[in-house]
């Protein structure tokens, strides 16, 4: 079943389709998650969102991509993670908040997100304008392999980021051109440090 769908999959849909109590249908996954894991099989089960789906082990990635002549995409630059992190740790935000939070215009680090699947449009907000309203994927919960949004690693501490700086000898761990310090990146660096070295090219 997983196999044929490809994409996530939802245990309750898996259950009704074979005619199982869902009980037993989760108990299925965790022996079948716990096989491919313990074999060391190119395989994986991985949760999504609540939802299965059978993968590629990413030691094996380079691999599939050879044979399906997949190009490895450009790297998110430090502004396209800023406002993955600022989408990710927010769950829904307009554009206008996203250019409010980073002091400058958007359009182009959102756009690229849209256009490699990470974030999407989720609908209009009920205010003038209908401003859309942006949130994760699927596919961005599989590249940083977590299950939901809860799953995002925590943001570091003022304290710890202080500390951090003082230790590599800087006013502010942050620090750009001009003096201008930017706590958001500080999101962005937790986020970026949960991304897999096996899916860095999104």
């Amino acid at each position: 079943m997983l196999f044929a769908a490809g994409d996530p999959v939802e245990p309750e849909k898996l259950a009704d389709v074979l005619k199982l109590d869902i009980e037993n249908v989760i108990k299925m996954l965790g022996y079948l998650e716990a096989k491919y894991d313990e074999s060391g099989s190119g395989l994986r089960l991985i949760r999504v969102d609540g939802k299965y789906q059978i993968c590629t082990r990413e030691a094996y990635a380079d691999g599939v991509r050879a044979l399906l002549e997949i190009k490895k995409n450009t790297p998110l630059s430090p502004a396209a993670f800023e406002v993955l992190a600022i989408v990710a740790y927010n769950k829904a935000v307009t554009r206008s908040f996203v250019e409010q939070v980073r002091g400058v215009d958007c359009s182009g680090p959102i756009s690229g997100l849209v256009q490699k699947g990470l974030i999407e449009e989720k609908g209009r907000l009920d205010l003038p304008g209908r401003p859309l309203v942006y949130g994760t994927t699927d596919r961005f919960l599989r590249c940083f392999s977590l299950n939901s949004l809860d799953d995002l690693p925590d943001l570091p501490s003022t304290e710890e980021v202080e500390q951090i700086a003082k230790d590599n000898g800087q006013t502010s761990l942050f620090e750009k051109e001009g003096g201008k310090d930017d706590p958001l990146a500080a999101a962005a660096d937790a986020l970026e440090s949960a991304n897999n070295d096996d899916e860095k090219e999104i």
